[in-house]
């Protein structure tokens, strides 16, 4: 066996264990006792030092020889940047054991006994009245959703299904198309309201660029996907995101990438003829 002369103080090396299936690259100490090497190693593989037998391999992974003088150094031993260093635990522990956390036992502690707690982040919440134990700020955040929701129904409410619309949201381009769906999506205690319109699609800060589309469907029902107020539209070139479905319900038909749903606020229905791109003449 050829041993290669050192003098950096330190080494980088491979561990692994009889314990784990992974390995970890480390670097330690060359001055470091291989009693004291194991001492390191007890975080790393989970056995006890008293309980590890250690091999060295080269850096072609082949057996050079056992560390098993306590009180030698490592640097003695032919150990360098690459090799690797086995851990074989004689603890009675099981491969992988220290890796299934789900047989890790979890604490857990009932609602009832976290709200007697004094020393919870909740318990802190509650005497400090903040977030949602602040019922005054509460209120307001309710009243200010019930007037955004007012809003959203009073403009929903001038979107007749089959209209022909313009949608203008910002960082997009105007969009044609057709009103196909206005409906609140479901809520406990909200009412059902659907109309059907064909529509020009225009969001805030975008170009002159027209979208239209030419079918109309009246479909009645809720959408699930999110709250408040949505118009389903139809455009008429392939701007949009889906097919009049959202997360395998369907609303309205229409093909891929020419159905969207939007807001209120940013649809405007008035006369708005599909744009003739001349795309027949090419």
């Amino acid at each position: 066996m050829e041993v290669t002369g050192v003098s950096a103080p330190t080494v980088t090396v491979f561990i692994s264990s009889s314990l784990n299936t992974f390995r970890s690259e480390k670097r330690y100490s060359r001055s470091l006792t291989i009693a004291e090497f194991k001492c390191k190693l007890e975080l790393l593989v989970g056995s006890p030092a008293s309980c590890m037998e250690l091999e060295l391999y080269g850096v072609d992974d082949k057996f050079y020889s056992k560390l098993d003088q306590e009180d030698a150094l490592l640097g003695s031993y032919p150990v360098d940047d690459g090799c690797r260093i086995h851990v074989i635990d004689h603890s009675g522990a099981r491969l992988g054991e220290y890796e299934d956390v789900s047989r890790v036992e979890k604490y857990t502690i009932s609602q009832e006994a976290y709200d007697q707690r004094q020393d919870t982040v909740r318990s802190f919440l509650k005497r400090s009245k903040l977030g949602r134990y602040n019922e005054e700020e509460r209120a307001q955040q309710e009243a200010e959703a019930a007037q955004r929701l007012a809003e959203e129904k009073a403009q929903a409410s001038s979107i007749p299904v089959g209209s022909r619309c313009e949608v203008r949201a910002a960082g997009h381009s105007p969009r044609r198309g057709t009103v196909m769906y206005v409906v609140p999506l479901r809520h406990p205690g909200w009412s059902l309201v659907v109309l059907s319109a064909h529509c020009n699609l225009c969001l805030p800060g975008s170009s002159n660029f027209h979208a239209s589309a030419s079918r109309v469907a009246r479909i009645t029902g809720l959408t699930d996907f999110k709250p408040g107020y949505w118009i389903g539209v139809r455009y008429d070139e392939p701007l949009g995101k889906n097919d009049g479905s959202v997360n395998g319900k369907r609303y309205f038909e229409c093909q891929a990438k020419y159905g969207a749903f939007v807001k209120p606020a940013v649809v405007t229905v008035g006369d708005f003829p599909e744009e003739d791109y001349g795309l027949d003449e090419i």
